[in-house]
């Protein structure tokens, strides 16, 4: 979860906008308030007034900056949002930027927007670099689907041209550089092209803005030009452009930033941007742009899942002072999103907004009605006599995340393509090293096997634990079951050995099986067998494949099994 430095008299004089909040804050009042944000104080210097905050929410990057935390407190403050009337003005934007054919096979999408007025202070520039890097680093997945640029706008000369050139073909001199340079010089020396230049691989043109006068911005998404893009304290004109793959999330980025300068006292003009194609919102998007639409939310579901009842005033009011556009109706009422966030996909986030806006305090706790006493189920008493046996078999135990990324548990296992390939994959992920559900075990003991090539072998790994396997039928799309994995690795490992492994495991688990020949992609071929119990597949066991072993980087031959006990106890 991202922590962000916070300045106590810069947040101060962001509340400072609802009269009620024109005094010091104490560290105390701070710590309620950020209840409302899902934010916990980690450290204050009284020194320097640095406050360190962490924020539980990762749906809400317009939370992760000084100007988010301090606008959702002064809407509760206030008892509404104020408006921002860049969203719904009409009016014509003078400012354009120019998007060139070709730029949608790297990175299609631009939104921009100026700022004048706010003249920028040593603290205001600190959130706007902080509020830059989490965004682009965590909701812009390190840069690949969101970067965003900050310039100096009376330098630009307008319109704006988005395009792609040869790596040698444009040159300027890069922030924190002293000497010109081209695209591909850039991708070579520079720390931000060492280190981002893999999301530009393998393309032959490179994407640049540049404006009417022929000058770079910037180098998207690798670094801004230094003579316009260097933002100092004293600035009062500033120019924001977000670049990316996903329209919604750049538009929405932008409209972040927008928010975070208008409350800084800043006005914000629209800039137009102009496709060579359509789009999902047209061939002409002026930016910021309102995405949000309204959702009609029933009272009875709420009260149902909050456990008391409330009344659609009451939901409706909750919702208003935390920031929603509501109207109360007979049994429900009609929320939508301020223009900063994007981040209702279910009823329940309505809910927990309703919750957190009335305060948790405000919920009367209900004792239990009735008297139970729990115990383990039969799934567990299972797996938990398997690990004993596994333990007495010499085998070490490791537990590791359900979470992982479709090449450890598919590509690694030469699974790509295969009926044993299919995994669930998680939606708007932050990070591809965990966008996948687990299908099997072997994988994350292949993991740890991989980091394990200094210790002394031979090496025998288990885990006991759930994967998540693809199943149409059911009501969910899929189903989680517990499975039991094992490895044996040395030099001179072979399937007897873990075959004989399972032969114990059966006799004292009580249990009868049987093995066939099976061909799996990730075992050598007449050295895997399916684990048969009762007439039905209840797991495999084999000598991996050297092709698998050689994509994980393992020197040494593995044998494995991997058996369902959920599907073994039924």
């Amino acid at each position: 979860m991202p922590t962000i430095t916070v300045y106590k008299n810069d947040f101060q004089s962001l509340l400072h906008q609802s009269p009620s909040a024109n005094r010091t804050v104490s560290i105390e009042e701070l710590e309620a308030w950020l209840m409302l944000t899902k934010g916990e104080l980690k450290g204050y210097n009284p020194e320097t007034g640095e406050l360190r905050i962490e924020l539980q929410d990762s749906n809400r990057p317009d939370l992760w900056c000084c100007e988010g935390i301090a606008r959702q407190i002064r809407i509760k403050q206030q008892g509404k949002l104020s408006p921002y009337p860049f969203f719904s003005e009409q009016s014509q934007s003078q400012a354009q930027i120019i998007v060139k054919p070709g730029i949608e096979q790297v990175r299609p999408y631009v939104a921009a927007c100026a700022a004048r007025g706010y003249r920028v202070t040593t603290e205001g520039l600190a959130q706007l670099i902080q509020t830059q890097e989490k965004l682009a680093e965590i909701f812009g997945h390190k840069r690949k689907t969101v970067s965003i640029g900050i310039y100096q706008l009376p330098k630009i000369t307008f319109p704006v041209t988005y395009e792609l050139v040869k790596p040698d073909e444009a040159r300027f001199t890069p922030l924190g550089m002293e000497t010109v340079m081209t695209l591909s010089e850039i991708l070579m020396v520079h720390p931000k092209g060492l280190e981002y230049g893999a999301i530009l691989a393998g393309t032959g043109r490179l994407p640049i803005l540049r404006d009417a006068a022929n000058q770079p911005l910037s180098f998207p998404p690798i670094i801004n030009s230094r003579e316009i893009g260097e933002v100092q304290v004293g600035d009062d004109q500033l120019f924001v452009e977000v670049t990316g793959t996903d329209l919604p999330m750049v538009v929405l980025t932008l409209n972040i930033f927008a928010s975070n300068l208008a409350d800084r006292g800043a006005t914000i003009e629209p800039i137009e941007v102009q496709y060579p194609r359509s789009t999902s919102l047209g061939k002409r998007v002026t930016t910021p742009l309102d995405l949000g639409k309204s959702k009609t939310i029933q009272i009875q579901k709420v009260e149902q899942a909050l456990g008391q009842e409330l009344g659609a005033q009451t939901v409706a009011r909750a919702l208003e002072t935390y920031g929603y556009d509501v109207s109360a109706g007979k049994g429900s009422v009609k929320a939508k999103l301020p223009p900063y966030r994007q981040d209702l996909m279910h009823m329940m986030d309505v809910v927990e907004d309703v919750a957190m806006s009335l305060g948790y305090a405000e919920f009367t706790p209900v004792m239990p009605a009735q008297f139970t006493v729990g115990g383990l189920s039969d799934i567990e008493h299972t797996s938990d006599r398997a690990r004993e046996l596994m333990v007495g078999l010499g085998f070490q135990e490791i537990i590791s995340n359900i979470l992982g990324s479709p090449d450890s548990y598919s590509g690694r296992m030469r699974l790509e393509g295969t009926e044993w390939g299919g995994m669930v994959e998680v939606d708007n992920v932050m990070s591809l090293s965990f966008s996948c559900l687990r299908q099997w075990i072997l994988p994350s003991l292949l993991r740890v096997e991989a980091a394990s090539s200094r210790a002394f072998y031979p090496h025998r790994l288990f885990e006991a634990g759930d994967v998540v396997i693809p199943d149409a039928s059911h009501e969910l799309g899929s189903r989680t079951e517990t499975v039991l994995g094992a490895v044996i690795v040395h030099a001179s490992a072979h399937f007897s050995e873990i075959h004989s492994c399972v032969d114990v495991l059966f006799y004292y688990l009580g249990k009868e099986y049987s093995l066939e020949t099976v061909q799996h992609p990730s075992f050598l071929e007449g050295r895997a067998g399916r684990i048969i119990v009762a007439g039905q597949p209840v797991g495999i066991i084999g000598e991996l494949h050297p092709e698998v072993l050689d994509r994980w980087q393992i020197a040494m031959p593995v044998v494995a099994f991997d058996l369902n006990l959920s599907q073994l106890l039924s």
